[in-house]
């Protein structure tokens, strides 16, 4: 039998087209699989499901053979598509709520183990900020830490290198084989030799602005903390703090000049309870009393598990009442179940249809807002 024949293949094929249908974000995603319990069994329930939530133009569905072809071009460049019921998949990662269904590597798949922390800060750091950065990047792999960033300018360039030698994972918004910053390239290399660049987008897509906080939520999903050099207040790099922080990890600062606009926002996290760092032992005494099997306690395992649906007519009700509530200002889910007075699972399966219809996004995080 072919790979492309194996039941694991056919389930992988069928986990990304559901991955890559329009409408169908990772907390989606999760409910669709909660739901119907297989991505096959989803995707036959999908374009029904869009219609009941009101949308007019057909779902845009991979088929088979998009989703082959996504798949081979991988594999012909040396990567590697990982679901999340793979075992390989990182266990931080599949810790958080919810995984992304589905990431491509390109380069060591072993480096993805759950001794990690990542480094982010500011695109237009200072030479001091970059020199540490550097420092710490080397002195926690030589601790036997994975260093985790984003390959950005400044500060996330200045990790990768510190911890070239020892073993560093780039998490990009794009593509994995789209190259940016171009002046990365040489270091994009180096990483693939000795560690990985992951992404759950497809080959070729160039990111956009709301891209980035989605690839932050798995910078910070891969480590056992996040450590914040030179952030100004409005910045990507506290966004990364606070996905973290919500995926109970562990959020390190380092202190900055009062009068750098540039240290604003990570002075700004130890006023709030970062730990502050000024070496690499503060960073590895915390996270040495952390525990990675602690963590990936909370692992979702909703691979082949379904749930019993609620009544069509319940979910009929809970969708015009939750199309009332929902503003394009985000509120947490939670809060519409109980202002809608339905079920859990009538407002679980209204949303999924909302998502479908476009006129709802739900975040991970449990927020959820409406699109039009």
């Amino acid at each position: 039998m072919s790979d492309n024949n194996k039941p694991d293949h056919s389930k992988l094929r069928d986990w990304l087209r559901l991955t890559r249908t329009s409408g169908v974000g990772p907390v989606t995603f999760r409910d669709l699989i909660l739901r119907y319990g297989t991505a096959t069994d989803a995707l036959d329930a999908i374009p029904e499901l869009a219609k009941r939530g009101g949308r007019i133009k057909p779902l845009s569905i991979p088929t088979i053979e998009q989703a082959e072809a996504e798949i081979d071009e991988l594999n012909n460049i040396g990567g590697q598509m990982l679901a999340s019921y793979n075992p390989d998949y990182p266990k931080l990662l599949n810790a958080i709520d919810p995984p992304p269904p589905i990431i491509s590597v390109l380069g060591d798949v072993s480096c993805l183990n759950p001794n990690s922390c990542s480094i982010v800060g500011s695109r237009n750091a200072s030479a001091i900020g970059m020199r540490f950065a550097r420092q710490l990047a080397g002195e926690l792999g030589n601790a036997g830490m994975i260093v985790v960033s984003g390959l950005a300018r400044g500060i996330d360039g200045a990790a990768h290198i510190g911890a070239i030698n020892t073993g560093t994972i780039a998490v990009v918004a794009g593509g994995i084989d789209h190259v940016y910053p171009s002046e990365h390239a040489d270091l994009r290399q180096k990483i693939i030799e000795t560690g990985a660049i992951i992404s759950e987008r497809r080959l070729g897509y160039k990111a956009i602005a709301r891209d980035f906080p989605r690839r932050n939520r798995i910078i910070s999903g891969l480590s056992l903390g996040t450590i914040v050099i030179e952030a100004a207040l409005r910045s990507g790099s506290l966004i990364t703090a606070r996905t973290a922080l919500e995926q109970n990890r562990e959020v390190f600062s380092c202190p900055g000049s009062p009068l750098d606009p540039r240290s604003r926002g990570s002075n700004d996290l130890i006023k709030q309870g970062a730990h502050l760092i000024e070496s690499a032992d503060d960073v590895l005494h915390v996270l040495q009393s952390q525990s990675a099997t602690r963590i990936s306690e909370g692992e979702p395992e909703y691979g082949e598990r379904a749930t019993s649906n609620a009544d069509e007519e319940q979910i009929d009700l809970a969708r015009e009442k939750i199309l009332e509530l929902l503003s394009p200002s985000p509120i947490h889910r939670d809060e519409i179940v109980r202002a809608s007075s339905y079920s859990v699972a009538a407002c679980s399966a209204a949303l999924i249809e909302l998502e479908l219809a476009g006129l709802a996004q739900c975040l991970p995080g449990g927020l959820v807002y409406r699109t039009s």
